[in-house]
Formats: structure tokens, C-alpha cells, sequence
């Protein structure tokens, strides 16, 4: 097996077997701790997605074919031995991505919750059966895969957010190409040894290594029947709008801002933790981290002062560190971006109660690294409140009242994720009656929903009509068949011309 540390270039994984492919296009995989490129990936060319949905195409008819007990049990080989590798795995991500160590054995955890939830596939595909919906008539319906489908995947969870897909569309029959982040690849390409030694058949697992070009490729080639992405919201939006316009079946999850309702009665060193933790952890790049702290009343003045501490001994390192509680941000552009943003907010008329961009690391001064920062008195006409800066940088609004907090939170163009802590049970459950928002945490900061109930925002953070993995995952892969049967007696009856009724 070849290292993953290495200095070798990154290429593909088509119809079992690496490759560097066709195309003659680099990009460099940088470490983000060091900021030195590691790396150069190898870009896909035509040629190269021609190969990979030929080799998917060829896999299809055996691969569908087979009985879903047996697909299972590949599954379940696949299940082991992401467990015995998770660690190989976290450090991989590390290297590429920058996160801790400890958060990457966590993502890879979260991604091993949809492959169990995977190996159930046979029970996940029954179909509905009715006896005698008319003299003599049954009907069924059955659930069958769709193809070759495709996932795109964004680079802040280069292994979980795979994880939210290929599981179910292999186990449901399909054929799937993935075509991981740019920025940290590497993870994808053990991934599918590991489905290669578990004993899924070449073709039905590829991995494709590219940019736009590769994405514009797979939206519009004929024989690719689904897209599922995660990603920022104008990449979703458009990746939605193209795909569908080339008949493709399309699930795009876009960007978020998500809050934080801290109400006065709520534990304060609970939620000053909840907060600290969702909004520094990964460096602010999560999908699902609180950016926005909405302090209700009296919560704010108490609340405010404690952050700003917290922020300040934040122990910001290396990934492999194991004292680090935050690592660096991605690439030199984002750090730019985020240290943008802390000027525009400064511009704005924010509070910046901390400011992480003084920030050094010893022994890592070109890295890519950051401080948490705090602004307080942000206001829902600010940029820094209405953008999503995916970095470490949170901002607090103030409310006096849950029905305000509520009515700011619902007025936001995004709808990912929100929590609210409070002891007050009835303010609990008005909460979470009326936010407009797709996952809601009660005393829970980070309400990723568990491998069998399905992950998905509102407005602008998801488009298409269903969720990522548990049950409306399976149904995205597959399509309902129904079927009306009949099997009359030796009697002739003639032609029958009126409608089919009961």
C-alpha cells in the first residue's frame, strides 16, 4: 500500500485500481499546519471521467443484481475494517485538513454511524404489499437503485460527509463515483481499499480527484442519474439548477449561519462550554457550527465577559498536538477571507471583544492559523451577521425576549441549524414549534441528527426535497416501482374498457 504522507501525487480510484489518469492539470495539497504544499494532486481530465462513469456503468447490472443480503454483508466487512483502520484514517485528515486529532477520530465515528445503518439495506428496501385492492388484484410497490450516481463533497469533513452517502446508494444497488474536496483527497483513496478489501466488486466504488470542470462533467453526463453535494450556497444552487436541468435527481446542501439561543435562566458555564466548543472546534468550519450567539435579557452582560476569556486561552496547534482544542483554518485564502471579515465587522460598528489574528504557534509561524475572535453588539444588518464566514468567529446578538430571538433567527436567509438553552420546558418547546430551521438542539449546540433520521436544513441551506442519509437517503438513491397483478380464472370474462376501480 502506498503512504498517504508521502510526496507522491494523488490521483484516482477507477474500477478498483489507482491511477494517476489522463489528465495533464496539478493542484497542490497543502499541509495547513506548516503551510507548505505536501503534495500535487492530479486534475481529471474528459478522459478520465469518461473512464470512471464507463467503469460504473459496466459494474451497474451485476452490482444491482445482487440480492441485498449479500450487499449487506459487504457492508458489514466494510464496517469492520473502518474500525480497525479509524485512526489511520484521522491521521490522514489531519495532515490534509489541519483538525485536530481527536475531532477527526469524531468524524470518522459519525461517518461509521451511517455505515451501520447501511448494513440494515434489506429491511431499509421493503416495499409496501396490499392483498386484494380489487377482485382478484394485489399490488406492490418495490424500491429499485437508479445507476451510477455521484457525490461532491466539501473539504471540512473529507470522510463523514462521504460517509452521508456512498453507504446507502451502494448498499440500495447503485454504482457511485466520488468526487472528494481538492484541498484534502487523500482519505477518499484508503476509503475505497478499504471497500475493495471488505469485498465490494471493481466499479461500484470510484473516486475522481478534480475541480469544476470534473463537476461540470458529472452534472451533465448523460449516464449519471443522481448528485448529491455539500457545499457553500451559491455552488448548491447552481449544481441544483444544472443538474436538473440535464435530468439528473440532485440533493444540494448549502451554506449556514447558524445560532445559539442562550436564555436567562439557562446553566451559563453549560452554554459558555456549548458555545466555545460549536463555534472554535474545526476552526469555525463546520457546516454546523454556531457563528451567531443570540443572548437573551440579563444573559448577555454575564455571559459576554466569560466567552471573551475562554476565547483568549482558546490552545490553538497543530492537529497532532494533543493539548490542541483548535487547529489551523484550511488555506491561506480562507485564513485571508476570515481575517477580512474581522475587519468588516470592525468597520460595521461591532465590539470586537477578541481578536485572534495576532495569533502564533511556535515552530509553526507559517501555518495557517488563527484565534478564536468574539465580536459583541452585532446587529442583524451587519455582514459579519448575515454572511457565512466559516472561521473561527463568533458573534453575539442581543435580545430581550425569546419572541425576539425567535423572529431574528427566523428572518435569516439560511435555515441549517439552531439550538436553545434554557430550563424553562414550555420556552423549549415554543422554541422549537416556530424556528424556522431544519435541525433544532434543546441544550444541544450541535444537533447533527443520528444516522437513521436524516440530516438537511431550510431556505437557503438545502435545495431539493430530501435529506441526506437515514430513510429519505434511501429513497433518494432508489425509485418506486408498483406493480398490479392479477392472475384470473379459466373463465373468459371479455374486454374490460371501463377504468380500474375497487
Amino acid at each position: 500500500m502506498q503512504a498517504y504522507t508521502d510526496t507522491a501525487d494523488v490521483g484516482h480510484f477507477i474500477n478498483g485500481q489507482r491511477t494517476l489518469g489522463q489528465g495533464d492539470r496539478t493542484q497542490a495539497i497543502y499541509n495547513p499546519a506548516t503551510g507548505q504544499a505536501a503534495r500535487q494532486l492530479r486534475l481529471a481530465g474528459p478522459e478520465d471521467v469518461e473512464a470512471v462513469v464507463a467503469a460504473a456503468a459496466a459494474a451497474f447490472p451485476a452490482w444491482a443484481n445482487t440480492p441485498a443480503p449479500r450487499r449487506a454483508r459487504v457492508m458489514f466487512k466494510f464496517l469492520a475494517l473502518m474500525n480497525a483502520h479509524l485512526d489511520e484514517l484521522a491521521a490522514i485528515i489531519t495532515a490534509e485538513h489541519g483538525k485536530v486529532f481527536s475531532d477527526a477520530q469524531g468524524e470518522l465515528a459519525r461517518g461509521i454511524d451511517i455505515i451501520e445503518f447501511a448494513c440494515g439495506i434489506p429491511q431499509l428496501l421493503k416495499g409496501d404489499y396490499t392483498e386484494q385492492v380489487a377482485t382478484g388484484l394485489d399490488n406492490w410497490t418495490m424500491r429499485q437503485p437508479l445507476g451510477v450516481v455521484a457525490g461532491i463533497t466539501p473539504f471540512n469533513f473529507p470522510a463523514m460527509v462521504p460517509c452521508w452517502m456512498f453507504p446507502l446508494a451502494i448498499a440500495s444497488g447503485n454504482c457511485f463515483i466520488l468526487k472528494p474536496s481538492e484541498r484534502d483527497p487523500s482519505v477518499s483513496l484508503r476509503i475505497a481499499e478499504l471497500l475493495r478489501e471488505a469485498g465490494l466488486p471493481d466499479g461500484v466504488f470510484n473516486v475522481l480527484q478534480g475541480d469544476k470542470q470534473a463537476v461540470d462533467a458529472l452534472l451533465t453526463h448523460p449516464d449519471v442519474q443522481a448528485v448529491s453535494f455539500v457545499g457553500s450556497t451559491p455552488i448548491a444552487r447552481s449544481i441544483y439548477e444544472r443538474g436538473a436541468q440535464h435530468g439528473k435527481r440532485v440533493q444540494a446542501l448549502g451554506g449556514a449561519k447558524n445560532h445559539m439561543v442562550v436564555m436567562p435562566d439557562a446553566d451559563l458555564n453549560q452554554a459558555v462550554d456549548a458555545l466555545i466548543g460549536s463555534a472554535y472546534g474545526a476552526a469555525g468550519e463546520r457546516c454546523m457550527a454556531v457563528s451567531v450567539a443570540v443572548l437573551v435579557g440579563d444573559a448577555a452582560d454575564r455571559i459576554v465577559p466569560i466567552l471573551a476569556e475562554r476565547a483568549r486561552t482558546l490552545k490553538v496547534s497543530h492537529g497532532m498536538d494533543p493539548q490542541a482544542e483548535m487547529g489551523p483554518v484550511i488555506t491561506q485564502e480562507a485564513l485571508e477571507r476570515i481575517r477580512g471579515y474581522l475587519d468588516i465587522g470592525l468597520a460595521e460598528g461591532a465590539q470586537l471583544v477578541h481578536d485572534g489574528r495576532d495569533l502564533c504557534v511556535p515552530g509553526h509561524e507559517d501555518g495557517f492559523f488563527i484565534g478564536g475572535s468574539l465580536f459583541d453588539h452585532v446587529t442583524p444588518d451587519m455582514r459579519i451577521y448575515q454572511e457565512e464566514i466559516f472561521g473561527p468567529v463568533l458573534a453575539c446578538v442581543r435580545a430581550p425576549d425569546i419572541d425576539a430571538a425567535i423572529r431574528i433567527i427566523n428572518e435569516h436567509s439560511f435555515g441549517n441549524g439552531v439550538a436553545c438553552f434554557t430550563r424553562d420546558g414550555h420556552a423549549a418547546r415554543e422554541f422549537a414549534r416556530r424556528i424556522q430551521v431544519g435541525m433544532v438542539g434543546i441544550n444541544v449546540p450541535i444537533p447533527v441528527p443520528m444516522a437513521w433520521h436524516g440530516f438537511g436544513g431550510w431556505k437557503n441551506s438545502l435545495f431539493g426535497d430530501m435529506h441526506v442519509y437515514g430513510e429519505e437517503g434511501v429513497r433518494f438513491y432508489t425509485r418506486q416501482k408498483s406493480v398490479m397483478q392479477r392472475w384470473p380464472d379459466s373463465e373468459a370474462k371479455g374486454a374490460e374498457f371501463a377504468f380500474p376501480t375497487h
